[in-house]
């Protein structure tokens, strides 16, 4: 239940700060409307850092993301064991969903002033701003390789980034939202998009819209594909 608790706290932390600076930037007569895409970048490269960092101090991993769990399932030399598996991710999608509801809570009022539905939908998940199948499987294929390669090396002891915790991983993310969070609004992360657009389908949001199942595979199976070729990569190392 360690695994399950310090992934389960890490991503609720991961997405608290995640959806809540969406909704910040978003949402109707906050404090922060329309402060523009750079904060809604760096509030997610904190976000990673900090709930990286708070699973690591659990005594977790620190992954936050089902698809960087399988990856290191597939190729890491230490090999982890199915329910461990199971017990990192379930944890990842419970800290999800349960931070999706605290994010609508805090802004219930401003959800209730916001008119448009593909906005309140934005604080829970992401959506193309190009829809094409093709190219947005690819973008987050892309995005996924980028932040678990650039982690792992992170992660190698030339690099000296380990000397600095989880902040290196936070600058990538951030890195990664400012260069090529354009098309897709960078899930990378499967438990980051489906997660929180469960709580959006079950969560009483005023005049809200679908959910947009109809995308919702692609934020799931891009990071997946993108982690397991950065992984076989970074293992040929």
């Amino acid at each position: 239940m360690n695994a399950f608790f310090a992934e389960f706290i890490g991503t609720a932390i991961l997405i608290t700060f995640g959806a809540g600076v969406v909704a910040n930037v978003v949402l109707k007569k906050t404090k922060g409307n329309n402060s523009g895409w750079i904060v809604i970048a760096f509030g997610w490269g904190m976000a990673v850092y900090m709930g990286a960092s708070a699973s690591l101090a659990l005594g977790g991993a620190g992954h936050l993301n089902p698809a960087v769990t399988i990856a290191s399932a597939v190729f890491s030399e230490n090999t982890i064991d199915t329910e461990t598996i199971l017990e990192m991710i379930g944890g990842q999608f419970a800290g999800a969903i349960l931070a999706s509801i605290i994010v609508y809570i805090a802004y219930k009022q401003h959800f209730d002033e916001t008119e448009d539905v593909n906005a309140k939908l934005s604080v829970f998940c992401t959506a193309p701003a190009i829809r094409n199948t093709t190219w947005n499987l690819l973008t987050e294929i892309i995005g996924t390789f980028i932040l678990v390669l650039g982690a792992s090396l992170l992660s190698k002891p030339e690099s000296h980034a380990g000397q600095l915790g989880a902040l290196p991983v936070g600058l990538l993310v951030l890195a990664i939202g400012l260069s090529l969070g354009g098309p897709t609004g960078y899930a990378i992360n499967p438990a980051r998009d489906l997660g929180p657009r469960i709580a959006h389908f079950i969560l009483p949001v005023k005049n809200k819209r679908d959910s947009d199942w109809g995308y919702s595979w692609i934020p799931v199976v891009g990071p997946v594909i993108g982690a397991l070729i950065a992984a076989y990569i970074f293992k040929m190392f």
